[in-house]
């Protein structure tokens, strides 16, 4: 019924400033699309703490941030400034090249403990790899939204439960966040080769074993199981189709290693542009230990 469990590891972003990392796992590196998994927070941190994620380039991917709580300031290379909030969709295209920053520029959101946010990284298929960067911010009230007894849930993206999300994407997938009341009984999504439920907080049980937070499931092709709420639980659930094997290096996502060497280079060089309100400080390549098919690359920068 599961191809595999994958547990959180610790993976610091910046100095002072530790998420919990899910994907890429080193026996499972993607669901569906999806390559990439973090969850940041809850943070609680003195007001002065400087968590702020300077500008640093993606290539090959889409970027989707989801605040459970807090806010942050997002500006990129286009020239987009956002700040966001829960519950909206922020889905940044990489494509050929982009850069952007993440500012915590609310302290007091920072102090009281309410910053939480799910990042991940949709893979693009080979054909779209290279397209025009572009950003794009839908509301909460523009998004999906089911409930039931014991049961609510909000589809971020793609397709499921009959539902369909206006967030606009590169290939079949769903992305959903789920909350359960205790006792409450759901099914995982139908109709996609490849799925996971990572579980936020809470617990699930699921096929008589119980699961706590912290773990993704990745349940096998063809089964659809009943999980059921012990408690109250927050599940972020995921997948769809799979875009074939994709190399990862640092911030960089590709088919073809030698992209991701142009892409190395490319920052060095200046040919990745700043935010042009944001221009003043930035990521720099790390150094290169390792070849994208190598060793361990250095840690990413949501």
């Amino acid at each position: 019924m599961l191809d595999i469990i994958i547990d959180t590891r610790q993976a610091v972003i910046t100095p002072g400033f530790s998420v919990k990392r899910i994907l890429p796992f080193q026996l499972r590196r993607m669901v569906g699309p999806f390559i990439f998994m973090d969850h940041a927070g809850p943070v609680s941190v003195p007001a002065t703490t400087n968590l702020d994620v300077l500008p640093h380039p993606h290539i090959g991917l889409s970027t989707v941030s989801y605040l459970l709580d807090g806010n942050v300031m997002h500006r990129d290379s286009l020239g987009v400034e956002q700040v966001i909030k829960p519950g909206e969709v922020n889905w940044m295209t990489a494509g050929k090249g982009i850069s952007h920053s993440e500012r915590f520029e609310d302290p007091s959101v920072l102090a009281a403990g309410g910053l939480e946010m799910i990042q991940t990284w949709v893979a693009l298929p080979e054909k779209d790899e290279e397209s025009d960067p572009a950003f794009k911010n839908y509301a909460a009230d523009e998004l999906p939204i089911f409930t039931d007894k014991g049961v609510w849930m909000r589809l971020i993206a793609g397709e499921a439960y009959g539902l369909k999300s206006e967030v606009k994407t590169s290939s079949p997938l769903f992305y959903l966040h789920v909350e359960l009341e205790a006792e409450a009984r759901f099914g995982i999504p139908t109709g996609h080769s490849e799925r996971g439920v990572y579980i936020v907080k809470g617990s699930l049980e699921v096929n008589g074993v119980n699961y706590p937070a912290g773990k993704l499931l990745v349940f096998s092709k063809g089964v659809d199981p009943m999980i059921i709420a012990k408690e109250k639980t927050t599940l972020m659930m995921l997948g769809g189709e799979h875009l074939g094997d994709r190399y990862i290096w640092w911030n960089f996502v590709s088919s073809r290693k030698e992209r991701i060497e142009q892409a190395k280079e490319d920052w060095k060089q200046g040919r990745i542009l700043l935010p042009p309100s944001d221009n003043q400080e930035f990521v720099p390549l790390p150094e290169d230990k390792s070849k994208p098919a190598g060793g361990p690359p250095p840690e990413v920068l949501s």
